[in-house]
């Protein structure tokens, strides 16, 4: 096979295994607010609880807000004024994949917001003659209304997958509009 060729089936254990060891190194990036200053020999930060994987099985009950074209599902867990970090699912994963990690970042402090991206969970269109598209750009897009519909103004911005990707669009397109962001075994920008 070569470089170029994808394999007959995907290894869907592998890729879960892969995508929650690297949400569990970001979270724990996230959970070090301090963790410049360690660099520099400043105050160390407090160690996040352990993750423990299966141990969290659902969210507080969903959200839902008006946002754009969308009226989008989202989890929330964390303090409402603590530091925002919008968590961003692949395809063709779910918020669910967030469920272990959002409890870590809430107990540090931080207010995790966790959206169906479009066409999952409980998002839907607003108009039944609204277009219908995956681009790319236009999931980007439904994450800038949602935060201006939470009126959020710098959100740290962490994705895996096809939410890195957005992760991605956003930071490059609206770089004022996130203060961090996380992109994990993601895509790049494709156009």
């Amino acid at each position: 096979m070569s470089a170029f060729e994808m394999p007959d089936r995907i290894d869907h254990r592998r890729r879960r295994f892969l995508g929650a060891a690297a949400m569990t190194v970001a979270a724990a990036q996230l959970g070090a607010p301090g963790f410049a200053d360690a660099q520099t020999g400043g105050p160390r930060p407090a160690a996040l609880p352990a993750i423990k994987p299966g141990t969290n099985t659902s969210f507080a009950p969903l959200k839902q807000v008006d946002a754009g074209v969308l009226n989008i599902g989202y989890a929330e867990a964390g303090p409402a004024d603590g530091p925002v970090v919008i968590l961003l699912h692949g395809w063709p994963y779910d918020i669910h994949s967030f469920v272990d990690v959002a409890p870590s970042l809430a107990s540090a402090g931080y207010r995790a917001i966790i959206p169906h991206l479009r066409g999952y969970g409980t998002t839907r269109f607003l108009s039944n003659e609204a277009v219908r598209n995956g681009q790319p750009s236009a999931v980007a897009l439904d994450i800038v209304a949602l935060i201006d519909a939470l009126k959020i103004e710098k959100p740290i911005l962490a994705g895996f997958d096809w939410g890195a990707r957005t992760a991605n669009i956003i930071a490059a397109l609206w770089p004022e509009r996130c203060k961090a962001m996380v992109s994990v075994s993601g895509y790049l920008i494709g156009s």
